[in-house]
């Protein structure tokens, strides 16, 4: 099982959250619907996330990036499990088109491990398999063409998901199953008894 390696080197890029990216490793993203959570809960972590990162610089061991994820990556999964926004994801059909556009490359640009579409939000393991393919170009393609189908969908126009994604590095079978595990089990925790479409890869 490809897991993160601290002595092989980390291709990482950054626009308003960090990005890493390692080979075939097992990745962990989240996005969200742009209206899913108010302005002023954003304004208050982006505030909280600049002080953060200036008083941790990088290269970050272990325990930091877990601080990181706690403080910042774990509030945000606990608003959007209030479903707070239009949470547009809750109508089947258009749920079904992001479901569609997560299959599409399945085994050829990624290997999908399991996702869940939630209201407001998508969580998704999965491992880039192929050759030069990188993780924002991934992210781009999901999100860009389930946006523009989605709004074809409703005959509207304009920006649908957030600028910005959430990642992390798988580090171990333990951490693997650990995520797994939450993905899986998001709808029940959120009180979602329908609104939501999980998949999970039974082929293996």
């Amino acid at each position: 099982m490809p897991y993160y390696n601290p002595d092989t080197p980390v291709d990482r890029h950054q626009r308003n959250l960090p990005h890493w990216q390692q080979g075939d490793v097992w990745i962990f993203v989240t996005w969200r619907l742009g209206d899913a959570l108010p302005q002023s809960k954003l304004k208050t972590l982006r505030e909280e996330k600049i002080k953060w990162l200036a008083d941790h610089p990088e290269p970050w061991d272990e325990d930091t990036e877990i601080e990181f994820h706690v403080q910042f990556s774990h509030r945000v999964d606990k608003w959007l499990d209030q479903g707070m926004g239009s949470c547009l994801l809750r109508h089947e059909s258009l749920a079904r088109i992001v479901e569609n556009t997560l299959l599409h490359f399945q085994n050829q640009r990624y290997h999908l491990d399991c996702f869940v579409i939630m209201p407001n939000h998508v969580h998704v393991l999965f491992r880039i398999t192929g050759e030069d393919v990188r993780l924002d170009q991934i992210l781009k393609s999901w999100k860009g063409f389930s946006a523009r189908e989605i709004n074809r969908a409703r005959e509207t126009r304009g920006t649908l998901w957030q600028e910005e994604y959430w990642d992390r590095l798988i580090r171990s079978e333990r951490h693997f199953h650990k995520v797994r595990e939450y993905i899986l089990e998001n709808p029940a925790k959120a009180g979602l008894k329908s609104g939501f479409i999980l998949w999970e890869n039974t082929a293996e």
